[in-house]
């Protein structure tokens, strides 16, 4: 077959070019839209949703959130004590909640765990990775146990969740993936060298993942992603906070945290802060160079300092 003549070649990519600035354009303004009228959010009583980290905090106040608006929640933690509270909680409310225990950071259990939840509840369509841990110290302080532990939990504990739960969804070409990362996995924080490392990770990973799916013939936009960006929510995980301007930067309960994260899943959005004001803040923030970034850090005095 012969070669189309040169300058047929770059009329083709001349025009190839503008249709992609014009479908750019277009996004933008759909995107622009979207931000100041908030989509719908969708229904999701006929979802199967499980969370990890189910049993106390953050992953708590979502299952019953979820199971409020009608999903069936299936509660994963490696403690079974405070899991079985989060079922039993749900259940007291009429919802319809399933407990399950297993490490995330054991891979043939987290298989295993996939095929009893859907053999015993359904296939489930809302995957909230929500399990973590977070000790806070200077990094020279840090054991080599700290490390690893902190990687398999916040890392590998997503990557073989997404492995176990994302084939039924591209099967069906429908679901959603939730990631908890964190403004630590968006920006530097002392005394947590290795958690920003773990959510700078989780973060990645969501963004290959939307890459990925995004070529896969199997998924006509069927699947969806979220990605959370908590800054201080009180979960226990973070023992001494350190807010000058707390009417800025506030400390984040719980249950307010997980209303915003489960609006955001509803309204399919992408990646979301709490508070949701930390988003622009942050867009500023990474303008900066990062002589002036440290001088907003300094002057605005928030971090943690060791438990």
């Amino acid at each position: 077959m012969a070669e189309e003549p040169q300058a047929i070649q770059v009329i083709r990519l001349i025009l190839e070019t503008i249709w992609t600035l014009l479908k750019v354009n277009c996004e933008l303004i759909r995107v622009f839209i979207t931000w100041i009228l908030a989509p719908e959010p969708k229904d999701i009583s006929e979802d199967i949703v499980l969370i990890t980290g189910a049993g106390h905090g953050m992953g708590r106040e979502m299952a019953v959130r979820f199971a409020r608006l009608g999903a069936k929640v299936v509660c994963v933690d490696i403690n079974p004590k405070g899991n079985e509270e989060t079922v039993n909680l749900i259940r007291e409310n009429k919802g319809k909640a399933f407990k399950y225990e297993c490490d995330v950071t054991n891979r043939p259990a987290v298989f295993l765990l996939a095929e009893k939840v859907k053999n015993e509840v359904g296939e489930v369509t809302i995957l909230v990775n929500n399990a973590g841990i977070m000790p806070c110290k200077p990094i020279l302080k840090h054991s080599e146990l700290d490390i690893r532990s902190m990687m398999d939990i916040n890392v590998h504990g997503n990557l073989w969740m997404i492995q176990a739960f994302l084939p039924s969804m591209l099967e069906n070409n429908h679901g959603h993936i939730v990631a908890m990362s964190s403004m630590a996995g968006k920006m530097g924080l002392r005394n947590i060298v290795p958690y920003c490392g773990s959510k700078y990770a989780v973060r990645g990973i969501m963004e290959a993942l939307a890459a990925e799916l995004h070529e896969d013939p199997r998924n006509t936009s069927g699947i969806k992603l979220t990605t959370v960006c908590p800054y201080i929510v009180n979960t226990g995980l973070c023992h001494n906070p350190r807010i000058r301007f707390p009417s800025l930067m506030k400390v984040v309960e719980p249950g307010e945290a997980a209303d915003q994260i489960v609006d955001a899943v509803r309204r399919n959005y992408h990646e979301i802060t709490v508070p949701s004001d930390l988003y622009y803040t942050n867009k500023i923030y990474n303008l900066l160079p990062i002589s002036a970034a440290r001088m907003m850090t300094d002057f605005l005095g928030t971090g943690l300092d060791p438990n």
